[in-house]
């Protein structure tokens, strides 16, 4: 008697859900012809499931990259949850790229023509949208998310950093300049934005780990820092310990008292949310005397873009930093103003960033492969976060993102 034929329905369930991204295959070559036709600088070298290879874009000079997409399924997830469903696939291994850098700068690059087919849609939006709403930083949610990235422990940071402990972009005078260099001169230059003298204060919101606090120390101000995370807070003491002048407090930026010759923000109002921008410039307003000037250092995305990027939630906001928030520049501008607050001097250098994000990510692999970084950490942590560092330097390399540094002035 012969065996009878396995039909579809007698499968395991297992392998006929392995098998249903296949299914699916015709639509996702057509999303993979939006994705050509979105790509309007540089090209993408997609090696298939089947073998097969497609040449997108190329059209005009750019980023170039390669993917070898080992599963139809990567392409399900890219539609379906956006960013963050193509970190999950590659961590599936569902595609690998020799050079993820490049990748992303070619998404970067051609964000106009690429962003709706790289976001999430309908119920996986609805589901992000929900869950980072419940991430939002009113004063207990915002405590939570710091706490959630810095507070990874100073052990965990100190590897990688530079010797002054300096989590933002350098400022490179040349390609050849040393980050511990590069990052005293950015330093530098948000003091001297300042226009303080020797015995002034100055109120730094989100004083990390104390990098411009010594500095401007050094240098005769007087420091009044504030942050949510008490592991920046006692290594920001320890470091400018038996200085005077220097004073650092777990507080937030709603609750600051009390008036300064000026303020300093180093990236940190990505971490406000939009909805709390209005206050956060409110707060500098008030803090600052007549005449007195904030320096903000932020991390801003494409004007044009922001509204669709505001209404998604990405792989970082996933992953990395839960209610955060890339500045838009133009809404910053107005809300600054309607703060008696005047924008002055602004300097982009986000290719400077991108050179930020490389440095770190080598001395990462390198902390890495020596076991420098803390056991509690596992192969998967530090996998995410390598792949956050590379995301990130090909958003500067691509230009979707930049980063700024501006001074606001108070009207007399």
């Amino acid at each position: 008697m012969n065996a009878p034929q396995r039909t579809q329905a007698s499968e395991p369930l297992e392998r006929r859900s392995r098998r249903f991204p296949d299914i699916l295959a015709p639509i996702l070559h057509r999303q993979i012809d939006r994705f050509d036709r979105g790509i309007a600088q540089g090209s993408l070298e997609l090696l298939l499931p089947n073998g097969r290879a497609r040449l997108l874009g190329g059209r005009a000079d750019g980023p170039v990259a390669v993917v070898e997409l080992r599963s139809w399924r990567a392409m399900l997830r890219l539609a379906l949850e956006g960013s963050s469903g193509w970190y999950e696939s590659w961590e599936a291994g569902e595609w690998a790229s020799p050079d993820p850098v490049q990748l992303f700068a070619l998404f970067s690059r051609n964000r106009a023509g690429l962003a709706r087919p790289a976001r999430a849609t309908g119920p996986w939006r609805v589901a992000k949208r929900v869950w980072h709403w419940a991430r939002r930083n009113h004063r207990g949610g915002s405590r939570r998310n710091i706490e959630f990235h810095y507070d990874l422990g100073n052990d965990f940071y100190r590897p990688w950093l530079d010797a002054g402990m300096t989590y933002s972009s350098a400022l490179f005078a040349d390609p050849g300049q040393s980050l511990e260099d590069a990052q005293t001169a950015k330093l530098q230059a948000m003091l001297d934005r300042t226009a303080t003298a020797s015995g002034d204060t100055i109120l730094e919101i989100g004083c990390g780990w104390g990098s411009f606090a010594e500095l401007a120390l050094g240098q005769g101000r007087q420091i009044h820092g504030i942050t949510l995370s008490t592991e920046q807070k006692a290594w920001a003491e320890a470091r400018t310990a038996g200085q005077d002048g220097a004073r650092f407090a777990l507080t937030d930026y709603r609750d600051v008292t009390g008036t300064y010759d000026a303020v300093v923000s180093i990236e940190m109002a990505e971490a406000v949310g939009r909805r709390y921008w209005p206050a956060y410039l409110a707060a500098i307003a008030r803090a600052l005397k007549p005449g007195g000037r904030a320096a903000l250092q932020v991390i801003t995305f494409d004007d044009a873009l922001f509204e669709g990027y505001a209404n998604n939630v990405d792989f970082i906001q996933r992953y990395i930093f839960p209610g955060g928030l890339l500045i838009r520049t133009s809404e910053f501008q107005r809300l600054a103003a309607a703060n008696r607050l005047e924008w002055r001097d602004q300097v982009n250098f986000g290719l400077d960033y991108a050179e930020t994000l490389r440095l770190w990510r080598e001395k990462f692999d390198a902390a890495a492969a020596a076991g420098l970084l803390p056991a509690q950490f596992d192969a998967r942590f530090v996998a995410l976060w390598r792949y956050y560092l590379k995301y990130c330097e090909g958003g500067f390399r691509g230009g979707g993102i930049d980063v700024v540094q501006a001074t606001l002035v108070k009207e007399g």
